[in-house]
């Protein structure tokens, strides 16, 4: 089966980037919004900076 990258239209809470990640891996989305969100915290922001350019590029489903 092929699977595409898609952000969600469904489980979003900013720009269903996190949602979509999480469904393209069969991990669930509130552990990569957490994953994320430390690593935003520990990198000084340029997590914020991937969120926006992922937000740009990974279309809406």
């Amino acid at each position: 089966m092929y699977k595409e990258l898609r952000r969600s239209k469904e489980d979003r809470i900013l720009a269903g980037v996190c949602s979509g990640i999480g469904l393209y891996t069969g991990i669930d989305p509130v552990l990569v919004r957490l994953i994320w969100a430390v690593g935003t915290f520990f990198s000084l922001g340029t997590g914020l900076l991937i969120y926006l350019i992922a937000w740009i590029i990974i279309p809406e489903e």
